[in-house]
């Protein structure tokens, strides 16, 4: 691959290529790429094959490599800091949705673990390069894009590109490398350290926690790779059955509402049930919501639907922006720009997820905490000019949060977590985060199970990693009094949500594998060789789970960080269909202490050193070291 037209190479390592003799997993290279950016080293680890049974790959691989290379209490801008690339065993075979791969590293907004998933053929190039797994640590003296083949790596300048919004610098380094390449990129926000920004590759973000940021402490623009190191899966004429089987299930009833309408579909239900948060989490079941409804926005401007790489699902649904091109519309964003901003206009919302996506900024964290700016205006804590339902200026304040310029540059990059600490604690005991990250669009009054489930996931307030409001929404009683009992239907969806992120499949399939554990079991078999069992697979979970609490244990976690707003608790939300809700601090604390019993640990939530013994947190941890 050439990369003159970038600028001058400013360093090159030679690497050496897998021996395609050696006996080896299937589905695994076995093999660690560790990159120091600061020395201009890259130097290949291997990893042995019980060490990747216990945590697969993806959120479990990442997490353990980065608890076993990182320094405790290390800033998450620091050069030494690491930033792990991993990819998983399924990543390249024929199973749909498995194109993923996990980024995972000390978040900059949460200052506790951040691991962020993306579907792309970043996965399926990276994967080709002969490595499980990229970890880089260091900084580069100057903007640099890192370039990964199977038989070097180097680091290129990168002036021309520095600047740049996300897309126009994919496709300028792509044409300067070769068109066989993928390329991940950060935007503006991640060179600015906005503590919020994303990730890119071909229009997926890697979104939640700040990793463009930390890229963008490294002044690394972006990641390039290619190869054509082929992993073997280990039975493959099983796995072809298995994964026609699975594509079919994967076009069944379980997936028909993303294929129909996708993630936007859930602006009817949430308003429906009362857990829409509008107005700054002022409200949850709004009367102006129509106009972000499903059904508004596919007649209007509605562009089609596209699917991830080696996706049979194809949930993306695209809608035409002014400029003639068109952008991928989810409910989070539609949730965050437009709700919660009391703005109802779909196109400037449209157009507000269009410049998120070319900055590389968080749509979630960015509308939330431009909200958060609107409530404290509102109640005579900040100035700045925002307020409810401003679309006008709405973009304006995406770029100067991006760029770090203006008053909302000045006052929100950091953060709805570290704007409140500078408020006082009135706004504090408002500001909707957990650890820091703010929270996603379910009111939590009104999904209790979900409440919990932000309360203690390991990344702070968050949708995806416990997947908590399936089981809010499934459940068979009363859904705002929930019992002790039906937080273990909430830790099943947890550890499903787990070991789909290590495996890596999409969530979307959760219901397309069943019976779950023995089908995973069975496509983690005839790709690997290995005989694991269902009952294995749900011990693994457990182990990824309890190892990323136990890094944030590690880094200072404190019990209180498992909560939620004391708004939430104080004031009561009121809903059409259900009245006026709030949050019953007793049954709260009740649901979070059978959620800490249900998992062995502590009463105040410490993995105890017993339960890490049971897993072996320890002697994984110090094999990954020696390796």
């Amino acid at each position: 691959m050439t990369t003159d037209s970038l600028g001058p190479t400013i360093w090159s390592a030679p690497l050496t290529r897998p021996n395609p003799t050696r006996p080896r997993t299937g589905g695994y290279h076995g093999r660690i790429l560790r990159v120091d950016l600061s020395a201009g080293t890259a130097e290949v680890q291997t990893v042995r094959e019980d060490v990747l049974r216990q945590v697969l790959g993806g959120v479990g691989f990442g997490t353990a490599i980065l608890a076993a290379c990182s320094r405790p209490g290390i800033d998450p801008f620091d050069p030494a800091a690491p930033v792990v690339f991993a990819f998983s065993p399924l990543v390249g075979g024929p199973f749909t949705t498995s194109a993923k791969f996990a980024v995972v590293a000390k978040s900059p907004l949460t200052m506790r673990l951040c691991d962020g998933l993306c579907s792309s053929a970043f996965a399926l190039a990276g994967k080709r390069t002969g490595f499980d797994a990229f970890v880089i640590v260091g900084a580069a003296a100057e903007p640099a894009i890192l370039v990964i083949e199977p038989d070097r790596v180097r680091l290129v300048e990168a002036a021309r590109v520095w600047g740049m919004e996300t897309s126009p610098a994919e496709e300028a380094i792509r044409e300067a490398v070769s068109p066989a390449c993928e390329v991940i990129v950060i935007g503006p926000a991640g060179e600015n350290l906005v503590r919020y920004a994303t990730l890119q590759h071909a229009g997926r973000h890697v979104g939640r926690g700040g990793l463009g940021a930390v890229l963008g402490a490294k002044r690394l623009k972006a990641i390039a790779v290619a190869g054509d190191v082929y992993c073997p899966v280990a039975d493959p004429e099983q796995a072809g059955r298995l994964a026609r089987e699975l594509a079919s299930r994967s076009l069944g009833p379980a997936t028909e509402k993303y294929r129909l309408l996708g993630t936007i579909a859930n602006v009817d239900l949430l308003n429906r049930i009362g857990a829409l948060p509008s107005y700054g989490f002022g409200q949850s079941q709004v009367a102006e919501a129509e106009p972000l409804s499903a059904t508004a926005l596919r007649a209007s401007g509605y562009a089609g639907r596209r699917s991830c790489a080696a996706c049979t699902i194809g949930c993306e649904h695209r809608f035409r922006t002014a400029e003639g091109g068109s952008v991928r519309v989810e409910y989070e964003p539609l949730f965050a720009l437009g709700a919660a901003c009391g703005i109802w206009d779909q196109a400037a919302v449209r157009r507000a997820i269009a410049r998120c996506d070319r900055l590389g900024l968080d749509a979630i964290s960015a509308g939330v905490t431009l909200a958060f700016a609107m409530e404290c205006n509102e109640r005579g804590w900040l100035d700045g000019g925002f307020r409810f339902g401003a679309a006008d200026h709405l973009e304006e304040w995406i770029e100067q949060i991006a760029y770090r310029r203006g008053v909302a540059g000045q006052l929100l990059a950091d953060g709805v977590r570290r704007l409140a600490r500078q408020l006082g604690p009135d706004a504090a005991r408002r500001a909707p985060h957990v650890k820091g990250l703010e929270l996603p669009g379910y009111d939590p009054r009104t999904l209790p199970l979900m409440a919990i489930g932000l309360a203690v996931s390991a990344r702070g307030a968050d949708h995806n990693r416990t997947s908590a409001y399936e089981a809010d929404l499934t459940a068979a009683g009363d859904r705002l009094s929930p019992r002790r009992e039906d937080v273990l239907r909430m830790i099943d969806v947890e550890r499903r949500a787990a070991l789909l992120d290590s495996l890596i499949l999409c969530k979307f399939l959760r219901k397309a594998i069943e019976p779950f554990y023995a089908g995973c079991a069975e496509i983690l078999r005839v790709t690997t060789g290995w005989n694991v069992s269902a009952e294995e697979l749900l011990e693994t979970a457990e182990r990824i789970i309890g190892l990323r609490r136990w890094y944030n244990q590690r880094e200072g976690w404190q019990p209180e960080e498992d909560d939620l707003p004391q708004r939430f608790f104080e004031e009561a939300l009121q809903t059409q269909t259900l009245g006026p809700v709030r949050l019953d601090r007793d049954q709260f604390l009740e649901l979070r202490a059978a959620y800490y019993k249900a998992h062995g640990w502590t009463a105040d939530g410490f993995v105890p050193s017993e339960w890490s013994e049971r897993y072996g947190i320890v002697e994984l941890l110090a094999s990954l070291t020696q390796s």
